[in-house]
């Protein structure tokens, strides 16, 4: 083979070996012009009879190759940042030579990936829930301010809950006098707004976002926190501009974090109550048999209440026993709550889009009882075990607290009815945002540079620190 062909042999070589898989019109026609002057006739000496010198094809050939390479990979780059997602890649369902996963078409379903959920109007949203934070003064004059601009500007039906328009402070307000007759009032635990509320505002902390997770047991409506509460790690919005913003969430342009939910039922078992007595059903008191329901989004907690013995709890996943809790109690939560009270037990951060449910022991009697996370989808069954001292007691996101008595269950699920809490800018800046901001995450001293030490390794055993500092 002549040291033309060879080369020309090189080139094709180094053409299959880029695994590209698009066309490529110029360099194949290069590669076939260059298999042509390799088939041309040749002089005895072994010379090709071409007008083309050896080099020059073979350099425009590389030359060809190169640009061909860059572009694709400035493709690849682009593709990537195209398709940048918070779902996990999808994985091979083949292991070897015959592994395989049994197919099943009754269990595949399409996740949307969180990275690109965006809030849209099926229609004109024209009725407002505006939730304030209560007993704080500061608050009045945003929500004034807030609710005269709904509806004088924005010509919207603005609610709120009738202890608001109760608040004397407010009703002296002038600026106030002007829109309190037109707003719509409601009572929790009497009147219903599943189906009268395209949109929430909160005015304060972390607590008005829990409290519309409350008022709403089913479909949730998108909802904007404003920081003006004392924490704020779910209320990424400031109100200095809140015109613009809230304009720009009106107008569709803003991203979602669906902040999941539990579902906790408690199941009492036979027989009637400690005390013999029929009580309402809503304080999870009432007769046994009859179980109540109600979705959370930071956590349920069950602990040992006031008695002195530790809890003794019995804890199932998807009807197996999995553990026996013996402690203080135990703590389930949404990737939402793994930054309240399971963070403080020792708990993981997880970001609310991840698909999962965590388990976190209260001051357990066990070294090696740590923290569990677990997927999503399972069901979790909580109840006292038989051998236990003491009943439990149970909350939901701090509120409604009731008693477990021997044979009583509580069942937890993740429910289909998330929280649409609108993000500021989008979900991984809000959520780090929030841990720096918040809860200080990783804040240290930076450890100093090895020039800083320069003057250390000077010094002598005579030396003191005031000399070192002058």
């Amino acid at each position: 083979m002549s040291a033309m062909a060879r080369d020309l042999q090189s080139v094709k070589e180094e053409v299959n070996s880029s695994n590209m898989q698009e066309p490529e019109l110029d360099l194949s026609q290069a590669v076939q012009a260059a298999s042509i002057c390799n088939d041309a006739p040749t002089r005895p000496d072994g010379v090709a009879v071409s007008s083309v010198p050896r080099k020059s094809i073979v350099a425009k050939l590389h030359e060809k190759m190169g640009t061909f390479s860059s572009r694709k990979i400035e493709e690849l780059k682009r593709d990537r940042r195209r398709t940048r997602s918070l779902n996990p890649p999808s994985q091979v369902d083949q292991f070897g030579p015959c592994g395989r996963i049994l197919k099943n078409s009754g269990m595949v379903m399409t996740v949307q990936d969180p990275a690109s959920q965006r809030l849209t109007w099926a229609k004109k949203p024209l009725t407002v829930l505006v939730i304030k934070k209560v007993r704080d003064g500061k608050v009045l004059p945003p929500f004034v301010q807030l609710t005269r601009w709904l509806v004088l500007e924005k010509s919207m039906l603005v609610f709120v809950e009738q202890s608001v328009l109760e608040d004397r402070a407010l009703l002296e307000d002038p600026d106030f006098h002007d829109v309190s007759g037109k707003l719509q009032t409601f009572r929790d635990g009497k009147d219903e707004l599943t189906d009268k509320i395209d949109f929430i505002i909160c005015l304060g902390g972390d607590g008005t976002l829990l409290y519309a997770s409350l008022l709403f047991q089913r479909s949730v409506p998108p909802v904007m926190a404003f920081h003006l509460g004392s924490l704020g790690f779910l209320t990424p919005f400031q109100f200095e501009n809140f015109e613009a913003q809230i304009t720009e969430v009106l107008e569709g342009n803003a991203a979602l974090t669906l902040r999941s939910r539990l579902e906790c039922i408690i199941e009492r078992g036979d027989g009637e109550d400690g005390d013999g007595e029929l009580v309402p059903r809503v304080t999870g008191r009432g007769r046994r048999g009859m179980p109540t329901s109600l979705l959370v989004l930071n956590e349920v907690v069950i602990d040992r209440g006031p008695s002195p013995y530790l809890s003794n709890i019995d804890l199932y996943l998807d009807g197996k026993l999995i553990t026996s809790v013996q402690g203080d109690g135990l703590i389930v939560s949404t990737p939402t709550g793994s930054t309240a009270y399971a963070v403080a037990a020792g708990a993981s951060m997880i970001h609310p889009s991840v698909p999962a449910i965590m388990v976190t022991p209260i001051c357990p009697h066990s070294l090696s009882f740590r923290p569990i996370v677990v997927p999503a989808g399972v069901e979790l069954k909580i109840c006292i075990s038989p051998d236990s001292r003491n009943t439990a007691w149970v909350s939901q996101d701090g509120r409604n607290r009731q008693e477990l008595f021997h044979g009583d269950s509580l069942r937890v699920t993740t429910s289909k009815y998330p929280v649409p809490s609108i993000c500021a800018a989008d979900q991984i800046t809000d959520w780090f945002a929030s841990l720096a901001e918040c809860l200080h995450w990783n804040v240290r001293k930076r450890q100093k540079h090895l020039d800083e030490l320069s003057d250390l390794t000077h010094s002598s055993s005579n030396d003191t620190l005031d000399s070192l500092d002058s």
